[in-house]
């Protein structure tokens, strides 16, 4: 795996930032320990030492989990106990969960196993932290958490991989045996001990991870749509007035001034937009979906806020049961209930799929002849022959189509298991998988529109666009053609894509301002 960061992430000196999980998930760094934490570990470890040698049982030392949590566990099967736990545990089914996503709960895991208050030894934060920094990801399959108690599925097949069990994609993303790829790096498969079984599968790691990657995508996704719709209200000779800053003070939203700020700037010094101010223009208002981006794109950014107040106290927090208290009790606890991050996932997702079916709607009135003030049908360019980008309307259509059904929230679909005593779960895992799906569909939306905006602006010549969609539409031009003839659509689409994921579009428009 390239490593893309010379910085190294530090665990359990400080709470993790999102920008750091990002870093470790996505792009390759490094981490490293810090000491005080390890000697916070070996104090935790040592209390569970005692305590696994008291004839009093104590939940997940010297008992059965879930439902057998009453049965005493004689000394000398508790190590089979720890690892029955893993292998069966590990029983997630389904297509493989992203790379990226099992790192990010590899580290938020390591994260909590740092904190000393989970009870592990020093060996087992070592371990994970080898496995990561040697590239060593394990197998996830899709299906198998319903987020409580936490993320156990998900978890197990990681702890199995550190025990040289299951599967695991290697460095150079092959798949190979977990013991194997051990081996090659150098680590010793982990043999477990008293509590640290359950210390390995309790925690929200998994949903979190996607959380944080969620809204680092987010972010640039909802600048992204601020340009996209700059670009189709100047190319729809929209006007600029409604987003007036004191129009914006009569309702103080942060979001939407936030978004109004953008729009103004994006469109500011646009010939294009000038060209129709004078008194021949009798236009009274535009539609909701060029007047009321800012109002639709600023309560994605507020709820986009929220989602990252809610994971900053995630990453604040030892997600562990039974877990060590900071007055070195051991107690049992509900902290593993996915509950707050789930709400967000979900809200989240409805945002996705507004902001999508706003930006599909701009794109609809750009095709339009009798909405789009002049262009021709499709902007195509010989009528009758040539489609233009009607069919590039149809994939957006059914993107947001499908954006709409991803955004039944699944946190309200609580199933009991474990012979009811796990009887509400979270289901906060499967909200942030549809949100991962949203997050792409949102992604190739907007590109439609930026693509749709740039052959607008085009058409609009000899009128000249303002700066920032200007240098949009040159940057959509180094991978996709202008107007013309009919062409193959599909690789432009993707190719305006990654330039939107990337956050290279945002970075155009607002490098043109400076």
């Amino acid at each position: 795996m390239s490593t893309l960061t010379d910085t190294a992430v530090v665990v359990g000196a400080e709470p993790l930032r999102a920008e750091q999980v990002v870093a470790v998930a996505r792009h390759g760094a490094r981490i490293e320990l810090d000491a005080g934490a390890l000697r916070a570990v070996a104090a935790s470890r040592a209390l569970i030492e005692g305590l696994a040698v008291d004839p009093k049982p104590h939940y997940g030392i010297s008992t059965g989990f879930g439902a057998l949590a009453t049965t005493f566990i004689a000394a000398d099967r508790r190590a089979q106990l720890q690892s029955s736990l893993i292998r069966s545990h590990a029983a997630g089914t389904g297509a493989e969960v992203e790379r990226e996503v099992i790192r990010a709960l590899q580290l938020l895991r390591l994260r909590t196993l740092a904190t000393g208050h989970t009870g592990v030894r020093p060996v087992v934060v070592h371990t994970y932290a080898a496995m990561l920094n040697a590239g060593i990801t394990p197998i996830v399959r899709e299906y198998g958490s319903l987020g409580c108690s936490g993320d156990l599925a998900p978890l197990a097949h990681v702890a199995l991989a550190a025990m040289g069990e299951g599967d695991v994609r290697n460095e150079a993303d092959e798949a190979v045996p977990a013991a194997a790829a051990l081996h090659d790096a150098g680590i010793a498969p982990l043999v477990l001990r008293e509590k640290e079984g359950l210390a390995l599968i309790n925690g929200t790691d998994g949903m979190l991870g996607m959380l944080l990657l969620a809204v680092h995508d987010l972010s640039i996704l909802l600048e992204t749509a601020d340009v996209a719709a700059a670009m189709s209200i100047e190319s729809q000779l929209g006007t600029d007035a409604v987003f007036a800053a004191g129009l914006m003070d009569l309702r103080p939203q942060v979001g939407q001034a936030a978004s109004a700020g953008n729009l103004r700037a994006y469109l500011g010094g646009s010939p294009i937009v000038a060209s129709h101010k004078g008194p021949e223009c009798t236009r009274v208002q535009d539609a909701y979906s060029l007047r009321c981006a800012p109002q639709v794109h600023g309560a994605a950014r507020d709820t986009v806020e929220h989602a990252r107040t809610i994971a900053s106290r995630e990453l604040i927090s030892a997600v562990d049961n039974p877990v060590i208290t900071d007055a070195g009790g051991v107690e049992s606890n509900g902290n593993f209930h996915g509950a707050p991050i789930g709400y967000v996932l979900d809200f989240l997702a409805i945002a996705t799929a507004d902001v999508a079916s706003i930006s599909e709607r701009r794109t609809d009135r750009a095709l339009d002849p009798g909405r789009n003030q002049g262009l021709p049908p499709f902007l195509a360019h010989e009528v009758g022959v040539d489609s233009g980008l009607m069919i590039a309307q149809y994939a957006a259509a059914g993107i947001v189509s499908e954006l709409k059904r991803l955004a039944v929230p699944a946190s309200v679909d609580s199933i009991p298991s474990s012979a009811m005593q796990e009887d509400h779960v979270s289901m906060g895992w499967a909200a942030a998988r549809k949100l991962r799906r949203g997050i792409d569909g949102l992604a190739r939306v907007l590109a439609i529109e930026v693509l749709t905006g740039a052959r607008a602006i085009d058409l609009r010549a000899p009128l000249q666009s303002g700066p920032a969609t200007g240098a949009v539409r040159d940057l959509v031009r180094t991978v996709a053609r202008g107007p013309g003839s009919d062409h193959h659509l599909s690789p432009d689409i993707e190719a305006v894509t990654a330039l939107v994921l990337s956050g290279q579009v945002v970075r155009a428009a607002e490098g043109a301002l400076r």
